[in-house]
């Protein structure tokens, strides 16, 4: 990364609230968000899974490209309508702005694929072929495309947790080549009871969760810079453990006490041991989003920068670092500081 880039713009939506001020918030009182049940019917009983959901009352952009959107697809949407503002997406539309958008993902739009495997299952004939193209891993990012309007490149990155910081780094690429002007990075997930199970059956102390989170990435002045973003290190040839130990190594922040990190633990043991363990003594505040939100599987590394990214924007430290243990993939992160 030889470009200097600034985070210009970003937006969140979590079952903190709409915003990213709601998020930053919560992380900093602490208190978990409330839950809520998510059942499913199966014969003549009721499985019900603890959730945490984005709550009512907040609204994505009203276009009409949104309007049969899933959740994934709306909270996306409103997480960068916080991002770029109206003059940018004016800008954007008017084809004087080229926004790319990087949409990193693991589980998807699993609302709209139940709906229709559910129709295939039961009627391959009236299965509705409107509801296909929204079943896909890029339809949301289609969305954000067509919502302002643009011609920039759009790609969409399938992933662990972790992937959001690969996202970051295909957008500097972006960046410095002069294929756009400046990237949103954005990652996004719904709630399904398939999903929602899935994460209990790592641990039933795992409360899966939805949201959103994006940042405008350009190079330009901007109230966040983007200090320093070191290649993921993969699990391949090391353990969890070892992979946060060297992600430490590589980010090379000095623990000046007043640093703020924002990790990936939830609180379960067995899977924060070696996050724990690398970043053992850390001396300046923490912040666990996890702890707080639940597990929000592929948007989680995205509202841990967006976090980071408002408490540095409002004074509340200087410098800021992100580290996420994906789940299966590799550990990434990268350190930001206030312009």
């Amino acid at each position: 990364m030889s470009t200097t880039l600034a985070i210009t713009g970003w937006g969140a939506v979590s079952p903190a609230g709409w915003g990213a001020a709601a998020l930053a918030d919560a992380l900093a009182s602490s208190s978990p968000c409330e839950t809520s049940p998510l059942e499913r019917k199966l014969g003549d009983s009721t499985v019900t899974t603890l959730v945490r959901r984005v709550p009512a009352g907040g609204t994505a952009p009203r276009v009409p490209r949104l309007r049969r959107a899933s959740p994934i697809a709306k909270f996306a949407a409103a997480a960068v309508a916080e991002a770029l503002g109206p003059e940018r997406i004016a800008l954007a539309a008017s084809g004087k702005l080229r926004v790319g958008v990087v949409f990193t993902i693991s589980n998807g739009c699993v609302n709209y694929s139940n709906r229709f495997f559910n129709e295939v299952l039961a009627d391959p004939s009236l299965a509705s072929p409107i509801l296909f193209p929204e079943t896909v891993f890029n339809a949301p990012s289609s969305h954000l495309s067509a919502m302002l309007g643009g011609s920039a490149p759009n790609d969409t990155l399938i992933s662990d947790d972790s992937g959001f910081f690969s996202g970051i780094d295909l957008a500097a690429e972006w960046i410095e080549r002069g294929e756009v002007d400046g990237c949103l990075v954005v990652a996004a997930e719904e709630l399904d009871w398939l999903s929602a199970e899935a994460v209990t059956l790592y641990s039933r102390r795992m409360v899966p969760a939805e949201g959103a989170g994006a940042i405008y990435l350009a190079a330009a002045e901007g109230p966040v810079v983007l200090d320093s973003l070191p290649d993921p290190v993969s699990y391949q040839l090391r353990s969890r453990a070892e992979a946060a130990a060297e992600l430490r190594r590589l980010l090379d922040v000095a623990d000046d006490g007043a640093t703020l990190f924002v990790d990936s633990r939830s609180g379960v043991d067995r899977f924060d041991r070696g996050e724990t363990a690398a970043w053992a003594g850390w001396q300046g505040p923490r912040w666990s989003p996890r702890a707080v939100l639940g597990e929000t599987m592929g948007a989680s590394a995205a509202l841990q920068v967006v976090a980071a990214v408002e408490h540095l924007a409002r004074g509340g430290c200087g410098r800021a670092v992100v580290a996420t243990s994906g789940w299966n993939q590799q550990a990434a992160g990268a350190a930001f500081r206030a312009s």
